[in-house]
């Protein structure tokens, strides 16, 4: 029997897979990348970027120090984002450090 359906994208498809093969924190930090942009929004998506997740904790870089400040106001607002999008594997909390921020 041959079905026909439409190709998932990889993106996609690679996080459920990570998930099936017992690698569920890797595939979440995937996923954070893959949304990350849209869940931190201008003017922050670039300069933080995320660097992981370890015991539910999502560590990010940040360029600066005074960027540091104002993503940190922003914490709750991501935090919340991240949920809404992940559900109960999102963060539950969020540390930033400052490091270099590669040019997207």
């Amino acid at each position: 029997m041959n079905r026909s359906r439409p190709p998932e994208k990889l993106g996609l498809l690679i996080p459920r897979v990570l998930d099936e093969v017992g690698l569920a924190p890797a595939s979440i930090a995937m996923r954070i990348h893959q949304i990350w942009d849209e869940t931190l929004g201008p003017p922050f998506v670039d300069h933080c970027r995320p660097d992981g997740v370890r015991n539910g904790v999502l560590l990010a870089r940040v360029r600066d120090s005074a960027w540091m400040q104002r993503v940190q106001l922003e914490k709750p607002r991501i935090l919340e984002s991240l949920r809404e999008e992940l559900g109960k594997s999102a963060p539950h909390d969020l540390r930033f450090r400052v490091a270099t921020i590669e040019n997207a």
